[in-house]
């Protein structure tokens, strides 16, 4: 089977790689792709938001199945017009989607059907949401209601910074802005990933995320700079309780609505005193979570995919490895903010149970160059989460890029829990 994979970030990376090992797999194209990519997938010059290119693309080639590893593109309906067009298509509707697309539809959705999840309110102008905080004060957390690339959200711990970030979300904005505005959780957060064929949602596996750019989780949010897998915090019992509480009733709801969901369903949790509560949701593969995943899964992923996008996930039995896995991301100095791109990268070779993802890279003749905020994903698997950290960093030393910056504390809360 001939699949193209949409996207161009360490998440598509991972999942080329993965998906190159099927041996259902014929020809493997990727739009746009980075050089990582290129060494498993034919890249191909296709813009994802051209749906016509991309309908033609496959109907052309004869695609068996389209896998899209980023929101935008399922926000904007690409998995519509391919199922219009009778191609198989990994991911869900822009109707469904919304569950990413707008954090008011999903906390609506949440309050409509018993879903755990913080108190909250919606705002369409700055002067009401900005008395809200003057009432309540902090700490309280601000979101935009529409995609952000991850960092869409302020975690405000003073009032004054709630207010910037109001700001912020309204200033220069026309009619039609949205934000939501909660209150803020207190526990620890992780994930959970499952595997959804519009009626049923198969656990997928569970990670937790490092969003603040800097050590002991100080800094502005950012897209992730690293993650583990499994979140040992996530244990069966809890896990279940997930599914029983926050999954399962979202998918009946969204099947109840006409608008069933297919595809991963990323569900970021927070462990609270009184049980999870959901933070948000996610429409796709997280990135870097995809990252310590794949790695992970010892089946093959290309039928498992196959099966969601036909609407079947019955007869899906994931297996996985006992190792843990941990990412490591590598960013250009100064990201989230303004950061120079265009520099230099040399790469050393990997060991066994080691890999590094390319995100941000480009090939310049022959020099590898970073062109964007997260650049690589230095990751690997260990017995213990300790031993896979060991392993990342010592990786991470050998990287030649005197441009990038990186958290050095990534797994931390499992490492102590193991040392306990």
């Amino acid at each position: 089977m001939d699949v193209l994979l949409i996207g161009a970030g360490g998440r598509e990376h991972a999942l080329a790689w993965k998906l190159a090992q099927s041996p259902d797999l014929g020809r493997l194209y990727a739009a746009p792709g980075n050089p990582g990519i290129a060494e498993h997938a034919e890249l191909v010059g296709l813009d994802p938001a051209d749906q016509q290119a991309v309908v033609r693309f496959c109907k052309d080639r004869a695609i068996g199945l389209v896998v899209v590893g980023p929101e935008v593109p399922l926000v904007a309906g690409l998995a519509d017009r391919l199922e219009a067009e009778a191609v198989p298509v990994f991911g869900p509707s822009a109707a469904a989607a919304r569950l990413e697309g707008s954090k008011a539809f999903t906390k609506d959705l949440c309050r409509a059907n018993g879903i755990p999840t913080a108190r909250y309110h919606r705002f369409t102008d700055a002067a009401s949401a900005r008395a809200l905080i003057e009432r309540e004060g902090a700490p309280i957390v601000v979101k935009a209601d529409g995609l952000a690339a991850g960092k869409g959200v302020t975690v405000a711990q003073t009032a004054q910074e709630a207010l910037q970030a109001i700001d912020a979300c309204f200033e220069g904005a026309g009619e039609g802005v949205e934000i939501v505005v909660e209150a803020c959780l207190e526990g620890e957060e992780a994930s959970v990933f499952c595997l959804c064929d519009g009626e049923r949602a198969l656990l997928l596996g569970t990670a937790q995320d490092h969003k603040r750019a800097f050590d002991r989780d100080r800094g502005p949010n950012t897209g992730g700079m690293g993650a583990y897998s499994p979140a040992h915090i996530l244990d069966a019992r809890m896990t279940e309780r997930v599914m029983r509480e926050i999954v399962r009733p979202t998918m009946d709801a969204m099947r109840a609505a006409g608008t069933p969901f297919k595809g991963i369903l990323y569900a970021g949790i927070m462990l609270t005193e009184t049980g999870p509560q959901l933070i948000e949701y996610n429409v796709r593969f997280g990135d870097p979570e995809c990252q310590v995943l794949m790695p992970r899964l010892k089946s093959d992923l290309l039928p498992m995919l196959l099966a969601a996008a036909k609407g079947d996930v019955s007869a899906v039995a994931p297996e996985w490895t006992d190792d843990a896995a941990l990412t490591v991301v590598m960013a250009a100095k100064g990201y989230p903010g303004a950061y120079a791109t265009g520099t230099l990268i040399a790469l050393p070779q990997v060991e066994p149970g080691a890999m590094i993802f390319q995100a941000g890279t480009r090939r310049e003749g022959e020099a590898l160059t970073a062109h964007g905020g997260r650049v690589l994903n230095v990751t690997a698997t260990g017995r213990t989460v300790k031993d896979a950290a060991q392993r990342a960093y010592r990786l991470v030393e050998k990287v030649d890029w005197a441009d990038g910056f990186w958290r050095s504390d990534i797994g931390h809360r499992a490492i102590m829990r193991e040392q306990d």
